[in-house]
C-alpha cells in the first residue's frame, strides 16, 4: 500500500508485462527508474533460471538503443561489435548517374558520435538485462512505503489471455485466475509466419537466410547493405571470440531473396560462399568462411495503432518488419522509452493520468513508427516489381543521398535516434 500524504492508503497502480525479452525487460526497468510507485509484473513463458546467455541471434542496435541501454546499467559494450561505418550501394549492373557512383558512406566521426550503432548476440543482450531485472525484484525499493510497488518476476507463467475490463485490464495466465492490472502491455512478438495478421500486413514472398560469414581485409566496424536483383544483402560486424586469428574478421550475414526463385536453398555452403563473393562490394573484405544458414518468411505485420483501451503493444507485437533497415528492435526500445516517459509525466498514481498517457501515446509514436514502416515497405516492395528503369532509380537516390551532405546527416540521425 502506498501511503499518501494525508495519511489515506492507496493501492500502487499496477502494470503487467507480457513478454520478458529485451523490450519487455527493458520497459520494467525503466518503469523503475522512472515510476517507482508503480507494481510492475513481467509474465515470460520463459523460467527465470534457465541460462538464456547462448542464444546467437543477431541484433543490430542504433546508438539511441545503446544509449537507453547504457542508462539503465546494462549494456554489455565490450561484448558488442560497434558499427562506425556504413556502406549502402547498389551491385552492378547499374548505370551511372550525374552525382556519381551510387553509394552512400555514412561514418560516425563525421557525425560527432562515437559509433552509429552495435551488433551482439541476443543472448548477449538479454542475460545482463535479465539478471538486473531479477537482482530488481530481489531487492525492493520501498517506493513511497510501499511493500507492492516495484518489481515482480512471473517468468515461467504463459499468459492465455489479455482483456481490457472498464477502466483497467484483466490478465489471466494459463491454468491461473484472471488478475487485475491498471495497464497491461504485450511486448512479446515472435517471427512474421507465426504472427495472426494485424490491421496493416502484407507478405512480401521473400526469404531471408540468417548466419555468419569471415571475412579477410575487411575495414573494422564496418556495416554494409547491397540492392543487389535478387533482395538486400546486408554484412554486420560481429565481436571477435578470444585466440581467433587476427586478419579475419566475423560478420553476421542476412541474405534476402525471392521465395519463388529462391537462389540460395539449393547451394551448398561453399557454393554459397562462392555466390556471396561475387555480391559483395570490395569494401568489405573478401569472405572465406560461411556458417551454415537458417531461413525464415519475410512479411509486415503492424497495428494501426499501439493502444487498444487499456492494452498497449509495443516491438515485434505492434510492428513486424521487413530486415531491411534492421530497426525492429530499435523501434520497440523507443515504444517503451515514450510510454515510461508519457505515464511519468501525468499518470504516477492517477487513473485519469493513465487514460491521458494513453491517448497521446500512439499520436506520438506515429511519425516515427509510420516513417520506419513506410520506409521499409517500400524498400522490401521495391524487389518485387520488374518495371524498367526501377534499379537505375534506386542507383540515383542513392548518389543523390550521398551528394547532399545534410540530407544524409539527417538521414543519419533518425537511423540513430528515430524520428524526433
Amino acid at each position: 500500500m502506498v501511503t499518501t500524504h494525508d495519511s489515506r492508503p492507496t493501492t500502487p497502480p499496477r502494470l503487467a508485462v507480457i513478454g520478458g525479452g529485451p523490450v519487455g525487460l527493458s520497459l520494467a526497468l525503466l518503469m523503475r527508474q522512472r515510476c517507482p510507485a508503480w507494481s510492475v509484473s513481467v509474465f515470460d513463458t520463459r523460467d527465470a533460471a534457465k541460462d538464456v546467455s547462448g542464444d546467437p541471434r543477431t541484433l543490430a542496435l542504433s546508438l539511441g538503443s545503446v544509449q537507453v541501454l547504457e542508462r539503465l546499467r546494462v549494456w554489455p559494450g565490450g561484448q558488442a561489435a560497434p558499427i562506425r561505418q556504413v556502406h549502402v550501394s547498389q551491385a552492378p549492373p547499374t548505370l551511372a548517374t550525374p552525382f556519381g557512383e551510387p553509394v552512400v558512406h555514412i561514418r560516425a566521426d563525421e557525425l560527432g558520435v562515437p559509433l552509429l550503432g552495435a551488433v551482439l548476440s541476443y543472448g548477449t543482450l538479454l542475460a545482463p538485462l535479465q539478471k538486473a531485472f531479477l537482482d530488481a525484484c530481489a531487492t525492493p525499493d520501498g517506493a513511497l512505503g510501499s511493500r507492492d510497488a516495484g518489481l515482480h518476476a512471473r517468468l515461467g507463467t504463459a499468459v492465455a489471455e489479455v482483456r481490457t475490463d472498464g477502466d483497467g485490464v484483466v490478465v489471466t495466465p494459463e491454468d491461473g485466475v484472471g488478475e487485475r492490472f491498471d495497464l497491461a502491455v504485450i511486448a512479446e512478438g515472435g517471427v512474421f509466419a507465426e504472427q495472426s495478421r494485424k490491421a496493416v500486413t502484407h507478405d512480401y514472398r521473400q526469404t531471408a537466410w540468417v548466419g555468419s560469414v569471415t571475412l579477410q581485409g575487411a575495414t573494422p566496424g564496418l556495416a554494409m547493405e547491397r540492392f543487389t536483383r535478387d533482395g538486400p544483402l546486408a554484412l554486420l560486424p560481429l565481436p571477435s571470440p578470444p585466440g581467433s586469428d587476427p586478419k579475419t574478421s566475423r560478420a553476421a550475414l542476412v541474405w534476402c531473396v525471392d521465395s519463388a526463385d529462391d537462389p540460395v536453398a539449393p547451394l551448398s555452403d561453399a557454393q554459397r560462399l562462392a555466390v556471396l563473393a561475387t555480391r559483395l562490394p570490395a569494401a568489405v573484405g573478401t569472405p572465406v568462411g560461411i556458417s551454415p544458414l537458417k531461413s525464415f518468411a519475410l512479411g509486415l505485420n503492424a497495428e494501426a495503432s499501439l493502444v487498444d483501451g487499456r492494452v498497449v503493444r509495443i516491438g515485434n507485437a505492434a510492428q513486424t518488419l521487413h530486415p531491411v533497415a534492421g530497426q525492429g528492435l530499435n523501434l520497440g526500445l523507443r515504444d517503451a522509452f515514450l510510454l515510461v516517459d508519457r505515464l511519468a509525466s501525468g499518470a504516477q498514481a492517477s487513473d485519469a493520468g493513465v487514460a491521458s498517457a494513453l491517448r497521446g501515446l500512439g499520436v506520438a509514436r506515429a511519425p516515427d513508427r509510420w516513417s520506419v514502416i513506410g520506409a521499409t515497405d517500400f524498400l522490401a516492395r521495391s524487389f518485387t516489381w520488374h518495371a524498367p528503369g526501377l534499379a537505375a532509380a534506386r542507383g540515383l537516390g542513392l548518389a543523390a543521398l550521398q551528394a547532399l551532405p545534410p540530407v544524409k546527416r539527417a538521414f543519419a540521425r533518425q537511423m540513430m535516434f528515430g524520428w524526433r
